[in-house]
């Protein structure tokens, strides 16, 4: 079964951006990679059980189960050594991907407190958009009694697009909610 999201593209976004670049070739226009999710838990330095719980949470909301980064360099002032668990991190392709941004962009993102849209100046030059989150909780997967800490995530989207014009474009065409 095809996604909405991407039936959409593949049918509407494809010939919008196809006339507004004037691409000569479909395979020009840029289109959705991947899409990348990071959790920091510096709390699991302390007790390892909370890695445990952010893995779950993650898991939950993306549907795919996290992989754990490790620290690179020990660093005594945070009590850090080199190896131990420090983050979580999640790769979405395809299928999973389409899934997990029309659930953010319709559903999570107007559950944010005092919302008002994403920011436009967050794309890298490339053609990536990264998104930060405060809170879990704006994930209707995430059940807000179970919850012990609140847990920020970093959201990149990667793209095939060559300016930061064109990946804005392509990510309003996906109904993101750019501030005016």
């Amino acid at each position: 079964m095809t996604e909405r999201l991407h039936q959409n593209y593949k049918n509407e976004v494809v010939t919008l951006l196809q006339q507004k670049f004037n691409y000569k070739n479909i395979m020009e226009v840029p289109k959705i990679d991947k899409v990348v999710i990071n959790m920091g838990v510096g709390e699991a330095v302390k007790d390892t059980k909370k890695i445990e719980i952010a893995q779950k949470e993650l898991s939950l909301i993306t549907g795919q189960f996290p992989v754990v980064t490790k620290a690179k360099k020990a660093n005594a002032s945070f009590k850090l050594r080199e190896g131990m668990a420090v983050g979580l991190k999640v790769t979405l392709r395809k299928s999973k991907m389409y899934e997990f941004i029309d659930r953010l962009v319709n559903i999570a993102l107007p559950r944010v407190r005092d919302f008002r849209g994403i920011s436009n100046r967050s794309f890298d030059g490339k053609g990536n958009y990264t998104l930060g989150l405060k809170e879990q909780f704006i994930f209707p997967e995430i059940e807000f009694d179970t919850v012990d800490t609140p847990r920020g995530m970093d959201i990149t989207i990667v793209t095939t697009a060559k300016t930061d014009e064109e990946a804005k474009e392509l990510l309003k065409n996906f109904n993101f909610p750019f501030v005016k």
